[in-house]
């Protein structure tokens, strides 16, 4: 495994992805954490982005999933994610991790419940 990596942190959209039909007419937020591993010693030693991954491209890939058509499970918004991720970035690497803050879940109370994946090349 490559030490280095990309980090993008709580990223924040509204999608429509749940089990109920109504987590999916309603909507409510989901946050996106990114690690995108890959040797940044290039990129490190001539300052150039044709050396790295942009952390842009990323966070308008994710964007685009998150708010994208509804998935029952967060486990197919994260593994959607992770295999656009592997297959249109030079990356050894990634984890995702998506969490859902408001859990629609009867008599709960928890801060949110989440999945985190880790798939490699």
């Amino acid at each position: 495994m490559v030490p280095d990596k990309i980090q993008l942190e709580g990223m924040v959209f509204y999608g429509f992805h749940g089990a109920s039909p109504a987590e999916q007419e309603v909507g409510q937020r989901f946050v996106v954490d990114l690690e995108a591993h890959r040797d940044l010693r290039a990129a490190g030693l001539s300052d150039e982005l044709e050396d790295t991954v942009s952390y842009s491209h990323l966070y308008k890939l994710v964007k685009e999933i998150v708010e994208g058509p509804s998935r029952k499970l967060l486990e197919n918004v994260a593994e959607t994610i992770a295999a656009r991720i592997l297959a249109g970035f030079p990356v050894d690497a990634v984890k995702v991790r998506v969490r859902k803050p408001e859990v629609p879940m009867k008599g709960s109370i928890l801060s949110f419940a989440a999945v985190e994946i880790y798939r490699t090349r």
